[in-house]
């Protein structure tokens, strides 16, 4: 199985009476979730899955790959870990899985894929990390494919 973890793209400060939900991306973010999601697209499969948080930076950034995808509320900011990897169906699941989301819950994540234990990595706004799993069960076939910052894409 693969498993992508993408954080959302730049976003805007919470303004007067605004929801950490309702952020939305600046306009630096859009061009990184535009050049992230092109790059993502040219890479992931047809049949890959993509789920993202509710939280409206997250959405703008999941509409930058051009595909369809389904809100996970599983995924919402401040999120566990564990849920993220459930959500994923990881490791059973059949098909490639990206996930669109935020820190430091997509470091927690990649942490402990790739340890087994908590952690809190740091994941860059609008970068990818590709996981992927040789042998399904075998944690020890679990290597990182990728990583990859919208300012290293190549136009």
């Amino acid at each position: 199985m693969d498993l992508i973890l993408w954080r959302h793209a730049e976003a805007e400060e919470a303004g007067p009476g605004q929801s950490d939900m309702e952020r939305a991306l600046t306009a630096k973010g859009q061009k990184q979730a535009r050049r992230m999601g092109q790059w993502l697209d040219s890479q992931l499969p047809d049949n890959c899955r993509v789920l993202a948080s509710p939280a409206v930076r997250t959405l703008q950034t999941a509409e930058g790959l051009g595909r369809k995808y389904k809100i996970h509320p599983d995924l919402a900011p401040g999120a566990d870990p564990v849920d993220v990897l459930k959500a994923a169906n990881w490791p059973a699941a059949k098909e490639t899985v990206l996930i669109v989301g935020h820190q430091p819950t997509l470091g927690q994540a990649a942490a402990l894929l790739m340890t087994g234990e908590d952690g809190e990595w740091d994941i860059r706004k609008a970068s990818a990390w590709w996981f992927s799993q040789r042998e399904p069960g075998d944690p020890d076939s679990l290597y990182l494919k990728a990583v990859m910052g919208s300012d290293m894409v190549v136009k």
